[in-house]
């Protein structure tokens, strides 16, 4: 879980309901369950030979779609005209401190090594990274053209 955040949707709190549905599919077995003094008993997992093929067929899937999903705040920020600039300007900036602190993270984890640290995961932390970038700039870009896109709203809406 140390690093599922970097290609994952899956959170700590819903692990283990993911799991049970991928034993309850055969794509994973428990092996065995451990325990390390008085911290609570824990199951080991091994993939199955069905979750081997379900796995080829996912990543060969993922690796040959390229999609940029639509994000909400493109339609919210379209239509917004209704709002006043400063109250833009407190969403945007807040999404810019969030943006920030996960950005954060991210430089976090590619600062820190790890025993099993491979060139493929250093890869997705460095895609985390750059997307990250990529994002607080686009915001800054918005906060940059507020005043434009305040003018523009109230052209729009006279009309």
């Amino acid at each position: 879980m140390d690093r599922a955040d970097l290609w994952s949707d899956v959170r700590p709190g819903s692990l283990y309901g993911a799991l049970h549905r991928l034993a309850a599919e055969g794509l994973i077995e428990a092996l065995r369950t451990e325990q390390d003094g008085k911290l609570p008993a824990r199951t080991v997992y091994a993939i199955t030979a069905e979750g081997r093929r379900e796995l080829r067929t996912l990543r060969a899937e993922a690796l040959q779609e390229v999609r940029l999903r639509p994000d909400p705040v493109d339609l919210a920020l379209a239509m917004s005209s209704d709002l006043d600039e400063d109250t833009l300007r407190g969403y945007i900036e807040d999404r810019i401190q969030a943006l920030e602190a996960q950005a954060a993270q991210f430089d976090h984890h590619r600062d820190r090594v790890w025993p099993d640290q491979t060139v493929a995961d250093d890869l997705v932390v460095e895609h985390a990274r750059l997307r990250s970038e990529a994002e607080l700039a686009w915001h800054q870009l918005v906060l940059d053209r507020l005043g434009k896109l305040a003018v523009g709203s109230e052209q729009r809406a006279r009309r």
